[in-house]
């Protein structure tokens, strides 16, 4: 099967490519401006035997993102998308820009929605597909600083369940998985160990290879019993 995942060249995506495509699938690794670090995960992807394409286009840009999926889709239909593009631009709300809010909004939200959509009646034909949803602990229990991401991660859990609704009966699976403090460049900057150990119940970080292995389990025939789900990975933050 081929397989689709937006923001395939940071951690988390990286990892999920990697897992996909050593579970044999064909893997599209997308990046926005990254396209030399998606390449590097192809280049690793193929080492391991597995096959696997850079694909680079900005998920807001609605006419691009149409015009790459059209491309894709020249071969054959996506059954996996993993909707993992996102960003933060984190600000107290009474100082946040209106650029901040628009900004989180437009990749998580719209960009779902130029990406997913064209790609939904070609996998319906298969009567067969994974969409998963990668949002955010955030959406869930809320962050200071976060306003925006929370309400763009909560957007995109509330569309998870609405569409898998939809499609529950075309053999497609949607579903979302909200990750905790994940070990990552960035989120490392952030929290120190003693930070982690007082907020989170495991008292570690949790790995991109730990999310990596829950979206290949929810894109595997094993889950496709399990659809509208918000599904967390947190050590027990909630």
């Amino acid at each position: 099967m081929r397989a689709l995942v937006t923001g395939g060249s940071g951690t988390i995506g990286a990892a999920i490519c990697r897992r996909l495509g050593a579970a044999g699938h064909f893997v599209y690794v997308h990046a926005n401006r990254g396209i030399a670090a998606a390449e590097s995960v192809v280049r690793e992807i193929v080492a391991a035997g597995g096959q696997a394409q850079a694909i680079a286009f900005d998920v807001t840009d609605a006419a691009a993102t149409r015009t790459a999926i059209d491309g894709v889709l020249e071969n054959a239909a996506v059954q996996i998308l993993v909707n993992n593009a996102g960003i933060h631009d984190d600000a107290a709300f009474p100082g946040m820009s209106e650029q901040q809010w628009r900004g989180v909004i437009d990749v998580s939200i719209n960009g779902f929605y130029n990406v997913t959509q064209p790609l939904i009646l070609p996998m319906i034909r298969t009567r067969w597909g994974r969409v998963i949803n990668i949002s955010s602990v955030t959406a869930l229990i809320g962050n200071r600083g976060q306003v925006n991401y929370a309400a763009a991660k909560g957007a995109l859990n509330a569309a998870t369940k609405a569409l898998s609704l939809e499609l529950a009966s075309r053999g497609i699976t949607v579903n979302a998985v909200a990750p905790g403090i994940i070990s990552s460049a960035m989120s490392d900057s952030v929290f120190d160990a003693a930070a982690i150990a007082n907020l989170v119940p495991m008292k570690r970080a949790g790995s991109a290879e730990e999310v990596a292995s829950l979206v290949g389990f929810l894109a595997s025939t094993e889950a496709g019993y399990i659809t509208g789900q918000i599904i967390s990975i947190n050590g027990g933050i909630v």
